[in-house]
């Protein structure tokens, strides 16, 4: 063995710390601004029911009804591949899948809706709705029939329905901490965000309720609601929509796109809003890249043709959101609206479809990037971490299984979420 060769530089140490020193608070900042994806569960959908309808038995009826119109309409596997364009091979597994959420877990998301779908009303009507909603909330997750993820739509920060907004929000959340606290998996959405000081000012609510039932600050969180073009592009040509991430200090949790009010804004005759869209592509991708890396999701919207009727218009329907839910996936808008219980076969079919038929080929690279084995792709870490993100949306809501993926990896859930989200700590993998 000859001696190792000396390796030579020119410059002293001092020139690194010098470098590293004059950059501390660009690390900093970027530490607190793009922190990643918390990695957490995103669920695939957001069911929005008026607060003057939701009962007990709502999550449940919206299963039972869902699982009806595939009984009337497609009766069986054959039969909704066929009007989906279902791959023959995953015909069954789709369809056994979506029958069994839609008896296990029908809504991941549910939001009760004071705004919009509920309308103007008495203040003492309201107060009422958004109390029992509490009580509603709260009885659920106790008794275990809550989706994953619940919680409110109030009015906005606009100055005719402040007041009445920031009133139901205090309501809704005294109620629950009356009812023994606030669930884990509580929601916020505030809508019709134009400026980031509505932001700041939504902030500044939480936070004196946050004092004063002295919960941990930063335990409430929210999302806001896209539907304005000025939330995209403010008076002085920035992306306000960024703005509005740094305003939330950290509480945003998603950004969820108002398919109808975001295109009427914007001069879209009724006949074409829709969230494939030009007008609706641009938004959302504004929205997209002022979200990545901040940890705050993006959801697509809804669309406003029912699944109901005749089959064929049915089917027409059924047809439409498929595509639509496909293409929000394939655009990585992994979450969308849901406005009627017969959306949500189809919301599930095109979700557990798109996961199902790229599970072999994320799971082959991914193990191959794992065990260095190479293969027909040359992976980096950043699409290691995309694809450990995509198998674990689908074990999420009910796409994949965990025994399958690991199977296919290698990997245990815990090896996949260290991949897809630097929050969770250190990676220890063993390879296959």
């Amino acid at each position: 063995m000859g001696q190792q060769e000396q390796v030579a530089t020119s410059l002293a140490g001092t020139v690194s710390e010098a470098i590293s020193a004059s950059l501390t608070a660009v690390d900093a900042e970027l530490a607190r601004r793009y922190p990643g994806d918390p990695g957490t569960r995103q669920p695939v959908h957001t069911v929005y029911v008026p607060g003057d309808v939701f009962t007990a038995g709502t999550i449940r009826s919206w299963g039972d009804r869902a699982l009806e119109a595939l009984d009337t309409h497609a009766p069986d596997a054959a039969s909704f591949a066929a009007v989906l364009g279902i791959p023959e091979d995953l015909a069954g597994p789709v369809h056994d899948r979506v029958r069994a959420k839609l008896e296990r877990e029908p809504v991941e998301d549910l939001r009760i809706d004071f705004e919009d779908g509920y309308g103007p009303r008495s203040d003492a009507e309201e107060d009422e709705a958004a109390a029992r909603a509490a009580q509603l909330v709260s009885q659920a997750y106790a008794d275990g029939t809550a989706a994953p993820y619940m919680g409110i739509r109030m009015k906005c920060m606009e100055a005719a329905v402040r007041d009445r907004g920031i009133r139901t929000t205090d309501v809704f959340l005294t109620g629950l901490m009356r009812a023994g606290g606030l669930p884990d998996g509580l929601v916020l959405t505030l809508p019709k965000v134009t400026y980031p000081e509505q932001v700041t000012a939504f902030v500044r609510l939480l936070e004196a309720f946050e004092e004063a039932h002295g919960l941990d600050a930063g335990r409430l969180g929210f999302e806001i609601q896209i539907e304005t073009s000025q939330s995209i592009l403010a008076a002085d040509g920035t992306a306000a929509v960024a703005r509005m991430i740094d305003a939330a200090g950290g509480r945003a949790t998603g950004l969820h796109y108002g398919t109808f009010d975001y295109s009427a804004c914007v001069g879209v005759s009724a006949a074409y809003q829709a969230s494939d869209h030009p007008a609706a592509d641009h938004a959302k991708a504004v929205m997209q890249v002022a979200a990545a890396g901040t940890g705050v999701r993006v959801s697509d919207g809804s669309t406003n043709v029912l699944p109901v009727g005749p089959t064929p218009q049915v089917h027409d329907a059924w047809r439409l959101h498929y595509g639509l839910t496909r293409r929000a996936l394939a655009r990585a808008y992994y979450q969308g609206w849901d406005m009627h219980p017969g959306h949500l076969p189809t919301r599930y079919a095109a979700v557990y479809t798109f996961y199902r038929e790229g599970l072999e080929q994320a799971a082959a690279r991914l193990a191959a990037y794992v065990a260095k084995a190479g293969g027909d792709v040359m992976d980096e870490p950043a699409t290691a971490k995309a694809l450990s993100g995509y198998l674990l949306r689908g074990i999420d809501c009910g796409a994949l299984d965990t025994a399958e993926v690991a199977r296919l990896t290698g990997l245990t859930r815990a090896d996949l979420d260290a991949f897809a989200s630097p929050r969770r700590g250190g990676l220890t993998v063993t390879a296959p």
